[in-house]
């Protein structure tokens, strides 16, 4: 695996743990619920793809 494809599951987990706490930040502030829980939801589904390129 060349660099680039080894360094792409670490940047997803960033993303992934970077949407997480935006959302819940949104959330729980009460700015924009609807997009805070899409955010939640966009970083499953990067976790998601991490476990299915790792596996």
């Amino acid at each position: 695996m060349n660099s680039i494809a080894s360094a792409a599951p670490a940047a997803a987990m960033l993303a992934a743990f970077a949407c997480l706490f935006g959302g819940g930040w949104l959330i729980k502030t009460g700015q924009d619920p609807k997009r805070g829980w899409l955010m939640i939801v966009m970083a499953t589904v990067l976790v998601g793809n991490v476990l299915i390129w790792t596996l």
